[in-house]
């Protein structure tokens, strides 16, 4: 697995965490990657093509291709819009998991555990941030 320069700062509880945290939304990640790369490359595909064929070609292009670039780029959208749609999944498994972790710890008190969840849930944005914090905190109760 590749790690990023981020990865390669954290301490060794948190980086447990956020491999298996990778782990869960690894197959979403890939098909999101995918969904995006042919999702770009379909719509430039066909937002060229027909860009020069109405305004480039001297000679009128026949309706049936420009149908057909019409309906590569139509796909590439809607592989755009499932791209988005399976980011959303990442994002909520993510949590999901991130709200099961912190509920399952038996060092920090529930006091603590209520307060990051409530936290995540109310700035899912930030829900990284909470998790490292919440991982920190655990740590620091442990020693």
């Amino acid at each position: 697995m590749k790690m990023n320069m981020f990865m390669t700062e954290m301490p060794n509880f948190i980086k447990r965490e956020m491999e298996q945290l990778h782990e869960i939304i690894k197959p979403l990640a890939k098909k999101v990657s995918k969904y995006t790369f042919w999702a770009f490359f379909l719509v430039v595909l066909s937002f060229v093509n027909l860009a020069f064929l109405l305004f480039f070609n001297p000679e009128l292009p026949s309706m049936a291709i420009l149908v057909l670039f019409a309906i590569i780029g139509a796909f590439g959208l809607a592989l755009y819009k499932e791209a988005k749609h399976q980011k959303r999944e990442i994002h909520r498994q993510s949590a999901a998991y991130i709200i099961k972790r912190i509920q399952k710890s038996d060092i920090v008190s529930t006091g603590y555990q209520k307060r990051y969840i409530r936290l995540i849930k109310a700035q899912p944005v930030h829900m990284m941030q909470y998790f490292i914090r919440f991982l920190e905190e655990e740590k620091k109760q442990v020693t």
